[in-house]
């Protein structure tokens, strides 16, 4: 059972360095877009700045996940979604600049952060069923038992990712006319 544990608690851990991996990834591409659109969009200087500053932000972050609370993973989570929101408010300012989205450049990160969302969104589902897992595994019995005989309070359950709030409500989309 203990080994068991270890195991679960372990692929738990890996899958959250993945989702880490990602999130770095996407943080090492957004300089890249932001350089380009500067050379296309000098004067959209507030959305490139808070592009720059929330990039800041969301690198700075650091969770310990064997000690992981599910406020530090909120906080993680709402700072990595104030990032995604800037690099939708810049490619809404894209838009108003044909040369820029004409630019293979630009194009090219464009496709490579998008499918870098697909990526932590996959690294996130991953984590969370891996944390699942683990958390059922130490608090099932006789598992349960056992591990607060053996080692009281070494393995804790790691929280998951929740909805950002909000979520729970369609997008209203009104065309106009």
């Amino acid at each position: 059972m203990y080994n068991g544990a270890i195991a679960k608690k372990n692929a738990t851990l890996g899958s959250w360095s993945e989702v880490q991996n990602q999130y770095q990834r996407r943080a090492d591409l957004v300089p890249n877009l932001v350089e380009i659109v500067k050379g296309y969009a000098a004067h959209e200087r507030e959305v490139l700045e808070a592009v720059t500053e929330a990039r800041a932000k969301a690198v700075q972050i650091n969770i310990d996940p064997d000690n992981m609370t599910p406020e530090q993973l909120t906080q993680y989570q709402t700072v990595q979604n104030k990032l995604s929101q800037e690099v939708s408010r810049l490619f809404l300012v894209a838009e108003n600049y044909p040369q820029l989205r004409a630019s293979e450049n630009f194009l090219s990160l464009q496709s490579q952060l998008g499918e870098t969302e697909n990526r932590i969104a996959h690294a996130r589902s991953s984590f969370i069923e891996a944390a699942r897992d683990y958390k059922t595994y130490i608090e099932s019995f006789p598992t349960n038992v056992t591990l607060g005989v053996i080692v009281p309070g070494k393995f804790k359950p790691i929280p998951f990712f929740e909805a950002s709030p909000g979520t729970e409500k369609a997008p209203e989309i009104k065309f106009r006319n």
